[in-house]
């Protein structure tokens, strides 16, 4: 865990620096939204690590993930004149996040004390792992990894909105028409992953609760609908729905590499290594995991 953490640091670092050298450079416009956008993101990560601290609830990041990135493209729609391409992404971006907050809603994410509510559970389990255990440096990595990389990750990968104010920004044509309908697309199939999730588990612990045979619930996680193809299709979903997102910024620029790519890149990488430390706790919890990991791919379906 600690190499994995240490690796995705280092790219959250490396990654955005070299690719500030891609494509045409940043227009002084761009630079201008980046430097006040970035005062929110200051902001954020302030807030998540000092609530997180005093209220013992590591879960703040994930109470904004949903959020934070609604206001992100609006404010740099609002700075940068509501151009019409922004006005569209950030559109989009509002459908996505307004459809996952309702998601992380329902399962008790928020209360009226804001602090509290679902804590994930990979943090507890976290904190109980050697090396963890000492509050210090528990401390150190709920600022570096929970509240510092996380909450730039979000921030880069809203970034290629600004792709409409370069220099050579085309207009709106059919590509970005094809795009919105694939980040739609997207975003209700992950919708379906995360209902069929919901229902699964909704069920499996009304059983448990009533004592009830579990009968297909036995295994204890979902292997069915989407989840009989790949073990985790509402990780695969959000990852293009981001990189569809920055494919954009391509249409946008015709520069197939730009700076504002690490975003969706980092994702991936991050989706990695959170997906590894799920599935290295569900085939510990549960026994038929192993043989699921077998039949289902990760992120995308098996054809072999």
């Amino acid at each position: 865990m600690k190499k994995t953490v240490n690796f995705l640091m280092a790219t959250i670092i490396l990654l955005p620096i070299g690719a500030y050298f891609l494509g045409t450079p940043p227009t002084d416009l761009q630079l201008k939204i980046l430097k006040h956008s970035s005062w929110i993101l200051a902001a954020v990560i302030a807030f998540t690590f000092i609530v997180g601290q005093l209220t013992g609830n590591n879960s703040q990041v994930d109470k904004l993930w949903s959020i934070i990135p609604i206001v992100y493209v609006w404010y740099m729609t609002f700075l940068g004149g509501w151009n019409e391409r922004m006005i569209l992404m950030s559109v989009l971006v509002s459908l996505w996040g307004a459809r996952l907050t309702y998601n992380f809603a329902r399962r008790g994410a928020y209360t009226w004390r804001f602090w509290e509510g679902e804590e994930d559970y990979r943090w507890e389990i976290l904190r109980k792992k050697p090396g963890f255990k000492n509050p210090i440096v528990w401390m150190i990595f709920n600022l570096l990894f929970i509240c510092f990389y996380q909450n730039v990750l979000i921030f880069l990968f809203t970034l290629p909105i600004l792709s409409a104010l370069a220099a050579h920004s085309q207009g709106i044509g059919l590509v970005d028409v094809l795009l919105s309908g694939l980040f739609v697309g997207l975003v209700i199939l992950e919708y379906q992953a995360d209902q069929q999730q919901y229902d699964f588990q909704t069920e499996k612990y009304r059983r448990i609760k009533a004592g009830e045979a579990l009968g297909k619930y036995a295994d204890g996680f979902i292997s069915t609908g989407l989840w009989s193809k790949v073990r985790h299709p509402n990780y695969a979903a959000e990852q293009g729905i981001w990189i569809s997102f920055y494919a954009m910024s391509i249409a946008a620029t015709g520069e197939w590499l730009n700076w504002t790519m690490p975003g969706c890149i980092l994702l991936v990488i991050l989706f990695k290594g959170s997906s590894n430390f799920s599935e290295e706790i569900s085939s510990g919890k549960y026994p038929a995991y192993k043989e699921y990991q077998k039949k289902a791919g990760r992120f995308i379906p098996k054809f072999w």
